[in-house]
């Protein structure tokens, strides 16, 4: 089975090295390279292709978010997934308008952050309960005045709804019946007319709306 290749970035040398023999415990990852700052964190990205950067925000010369949003400019198929100890809301809105495709908190267990790693390697969004409640409070406010599952056709709501149960585009197309493409171009849709930015949020304003718990 391939393993999942992973960049580590985190300035903090003993944290590193922690969070490196947890994964290497595991015959599932590969550590191909690690990062003490944002710039070499964006160099190795490039250079090593892996599939999942795990990213902590606070790092010096280029912070954390910036150098996600600079990853994903540059390779928008590299996954990324935050691991940071800062759970306040400009930091995790910071990180989803960068472009971050999962968001775990350092004092997270052991299983949570192999749970997520997958997720994300696997094309999903993934964040823990606390931070998605945190999510849905903000697509909360951004929504407010009128029920915006209203303003969706009967195929976004499918799209979103499947999705919503951690589908990938590929598997919503099969249940559907269309295109990968035609989902894309639901999946933007759907982002466009619920003021949402990303498939993180997309997928918080989900859990908020209880379409995640569905039949």
């Amino acid at each position: 089975m391939r393993k999942c290749r992973l960049v580590l970035a985190e300035d903090m040398e003993i944290v590193r090295k922690g969070l490196k023999a947890l994964l290497l415990a595991n015959p599932g990852y590969e550590v191909v390279g690690e990062a003490s700052d944002g710039h070499m964190a964006v160099n190795l990205a490039g250079r090593m292709d892996p599939d999942v950067v795990l990213m902590d925000l606070s790092l010096p010369r280029m912070d954390g978010v910036e150098a996600i949003a600079e990853i994903k400019r540059r390779h928008p198929k590299i996954r990324i997934l935050a691991l940071t100890a800062h759970g306040k809301e400009n930091y995790l809105t910071s990180a989803v308008q960068a472009g971050v495709d999962g968001y775990l908190l350092k004092n997270s267990p052991s299983e949570e952050l192999f749970t997520a790693i997958n997720a994300v390697a696997a094309g999903q969004s993934f964040f823990s309960r606390e931070i998605s409640a945190m999510l849905a409070q903000v697509c909360r406010q951004g929504n407010k005045g009128s029920d915006p599952l209203e303003r969706l056709s009967k195929r976004e709501r499918q799209v979103l709804k499947l999705a919503a149960k951690g589908k990938t585009n590929k598997d919503v197309a099969e249940a559907i019946f269309v295109s990968v493409k035609t989902v894309e171009k639901h999946k933007t849709n759907l982002k466009k007319k619920l003021g949402l930015r990303s498939s993180l949020e997309l997928a918080a304003f989900c859990l908020e709306n209880g379409l995640i718990d569905e039949d």
